[in-house]
């Protein structure tokens, strides 16, 4: 996680606990897409250019914290500077609305594509012989998915052999999409 700037440190530091929480929820709301922080409320007790860098340093905190799930010691010890009283209003903003947060990162992450993948399903098979050849055997996988797609669930089935499923599988480590990326790689080392 990013060190906090002495200089946001600072300008944390400005704030009574009381208005510090209030910001630390306006930061979250933000962050959740809702109303953000309104400039105006703090004009007398910062600049533009301090207000835009205080908002960059909380919500960066908030979004880091939660995306890399970042111990409350390691969130205490990047506002080390901050007084304590301070620092624990921060910790129990973000602890407080931790799941929300998650929930609006994964949102906006979904977003990014329409479908999404709700479930699947494999069978391995063993093709013994085609009508061209005689003997084949070649491992061949059966992948279903359900595919939900503008509030759809749409059947998608593929049947793969080894290559094709090294292929799929490089594909979608790039991609980082599907977190049961670990299921499909202990698939493809049963071919």
């Amino acid at each position: 996680m990013a060190e906090l700037t002495e200089n946001m440190v600072v300008l944390l530091s400005a704030l009574a606990n009381k208005d510090c929480r209030k910001l630390c929820h306006r930061v979250v709301d933000s962050l959740c897409g809702r109303e953000p922080p309104h400039r105006g409320d703090y004009s007398a007790t910062w600049s533009l250019q301090e207000w835009l860098q205080l908002l960059d340093s909380l919500t960066a905190l908030f979004r880091l914290a939660v995306v890399n799930n970042i111990s409350d010691e390691v969130v205490l010890s990047q506002l080390s500077d901050v007084s304590s009283s301070q620092a624990e209003v921060v910790l129990s903003v973000l602890r407080a609305r931790e799941e929300e947060i998650r929930c609006a990162l994964l949102d906006r992450t979904n977003s990014i594509s329409s479908a999404t993948l709700q479930d699947f399903d494999w069978q391995l098979k063993l093709a013994l012989s085609s009508d061209k050849i005689s003997s084949l055997h070649t491992p061949l996988l059966s992948l279903s998915l359900d595919v939900r797609e503008n509030g759809v669930l749409r059947p998608v089935t593929l049947e793969m052999n080894r290559d094709e499923l090294g292929m799929l599988i490089s594909s979608l480590e790039s991609a980082n999409k599907v977190k049961h990326i670990k299921c499909i790689r202990d698939i493809y080392t049963l071919l």
